[in-house]
């Protein structure tokens, strides 16, 4: 095993993980690579909020909405609230309820919302259509269940955008606490085929309104749409910004990163772990150490933690199993059984899945790949 010396991951993270002359990791590289090119600070930054937040004012008369984003009530979409309301801009605030909403997180967007002073839609997604999918992804074996949570957040976003002509989405993503992640460890959220093929095979409804991103609907997100980093042109110091929250929105903190949702909290906490292998605190503290926000000797000491307190874990696992139809005995069984990689089911950016003609030649083109070592 190798381990690198500047963030904490390992070869047991990811077996491809390469160190260069200092023991420092292609991953800690990556990341330095993405804030260079993504993240602005001082008089730059500076300049391109004045910049943007003149041209968000200016898309829409005084009154009307002139930008929109996705509330979940996590840092990161709350303090992204919390910069439209100091730089006077007027968005709407979407919230997608996928049935896993802790109490804590619905409370914290009840007090955002309402001291901000901002309108909040709801988009509510059809539970038995939700459920069959996440039943469908975990009876699949594969590792990236919260896709389908990811996939028709930013669907319902951009949707609702373009039907209320919103031309600007603020986005809640930044480097400095998500520019680093394994690459086994999750999935291209925007790929519906690899949704449609997963739940085709392991589904039992029809999917109806489930909202999905499909090629027509990316060409026009590409052609209109403008998405807004604000994130990445601020000083953003995690410890603060939670502060800050705490102060101005009565905001509550979770716990965890994305642990307002009671599924993501047993998804990372404990199948991840138990099925997959994988504790994501690594990445999330790995960003944490590249950004100067924590050392790694804290880091370290933060892994020695337990992921789940014993009590939350049989309150948690009880609740999940009960809404999604499982018996103790059918989760056991799913978790044991080997996992499946997203690729092994139809992906979006192949042309066998356009052509279905060329699907025979298939099977050679994997095994070409396989010997050049294309990926």
């Amino acid at each position: 095993m190798i381990t690198c010396s500047k963030c904490i991951l390992d070869s047991n993270d990811d077996p491809d993980l390469t160190l260069d002359e200092n023991g420092v990791c292609n991953y800690c590289h990556e990341y330095d690579m993405k804030f260079k090119t993504n993240v602005l600070t001082g008089a730059a930054a500076e300049q391109k909020i004045s910049s943007m937040v003149e041209e968000i004012r200016a898309s829409k008369p005084a009154g009307e909405y002139n930008c929109i984003l996705g509330l979940s009530g996590g840092v990161d979409s709350s303090y992204l609230a919390l910069l439209a309301k100091q730089y006077d801009l007027k968005p709407l605030c979407l919230h997608f309820d996928n049935g896993w909403n802790s109490e804590l997180a619905v409370k914290n967007i009840e007090n955002i919302v309402n001291k901000l002073g901002f309108e909040l839609e709801t988009f509510v997604i059809d539970w038995p259509e939700f459920r069959d999918l996440q039943r469908a992804y975990l009876q699949a074996g594969v590792i990236d269940i919260e896709a389908l949570t990811d996939h028709a957040i930013f669907a319902a976003l951009y949707r609702t955008a373009v039907e209320r002509n919103i031309k600007y989405v603020l986005s809640g993503f930044n480097i400095v606490t998500e520019g680093i992640m394994v690459k086994d460890w999750t999935y291209r959220k925007a790929d519906y085929i690899n949704i449609l093929d997963i739940h085709e095979h392991y589904g039992t409804i029809p999917l109806k309104s489930y909202p999905m991103m499909n090629r027509k609907m990316k060409k026009k997100i590409n052609e209109w749409l403008v998405t807004v980093e604000l994130l990445n042109w601020i000083d953003y110091d995690k410890n603060e910004v939670k502060a800050k929250l705490q102060k101005e929105l009565d905001w509550k903190d979770y716990g965890g990163k994305h642990y307002e949702s009671i599924f993501t909290r047993f998804y990372q906490a404990y199948i991840l772990p138990n099925k997959f292998g994988v504790d994501k605190r690594k990445v999330h503290l790995s960003n944490l150490i590249c950004s100067g926000q924590i050392t790694r000797e804290a880091a370290l000491e933060e892994m020695k933690k337990p992921l789940y307190d014993e009590q939350q874990l049989k309150i948690d696992k009880e609740f999940v199993l009960k809404k999604l139809g499982y018996t103790a005995e059918e989760f056991d069984e799913i978790m044991n059984t080997p996992p499946r990689r997203h690729d092994e089911f139809k992906k979006e950016g192949s042309l066998f899945y356009y052509y279905p003609i060329l699907m025979p030649l298939r099977s050679l083109w994997e095994r070409y790949k396989k010997m050049r070592g294309i990926s």
